[in-house]
């Protein structure tokens, strides 16, 4: 199976430690591998920060709010969604285009998608 890589342009708003180059929109990684853990995504923001957690929470939460852990996922407004981080450095809060991350989502099932044997 391969590895789904996809990067989206989010804004970030964060009381962390994060060099933002362009205050406006940050290009964002959002990772899915198969093989390691087909359950879960990562999502790598501006620098060593990545988070890794379910692929179900992110897909709930482009319907309603969410959380798991330190993560928690709403959509905002119409074609918006939220997803936010919190660790004992603080919280970052990154506002993705839902269509980006619905894209995302759809790539990631077919990556998994069992081969049908003739």
């Amino acid at each position: 199976m391969s590895v789904v890589e996809q990067y989206a342009r989010a804004h970030i708003v964060t009381d962390a430690d994060i060099t933002v180059a362009e205050p406006e929109a940050v290009p964002v990684v959002l990772r899915y591998d198969p093989d390691t853990d087909p359950r879960t995504v990562r999502v790598g923001l501006p620098g060593p920060h990545e988070w890794t957690f379910e692929r179900a929470l992110l897909e709930q939460g482009l319907r309603a709010p969410v959380e798991a852990g330190d993560v928690r996922v709403w959509p905002c407004g119409r074609v918006q969604a939220v997803v936010e981080f919190h660790s004992t450095q603080g919280v970052s809060v990154v506002q993705f285009e839902s269509k980006a991350l619905l894209r995302f989502l759809r790539r990631t099932y077919t990556a998994t998608a069992t081969p049908v044997s003739r």
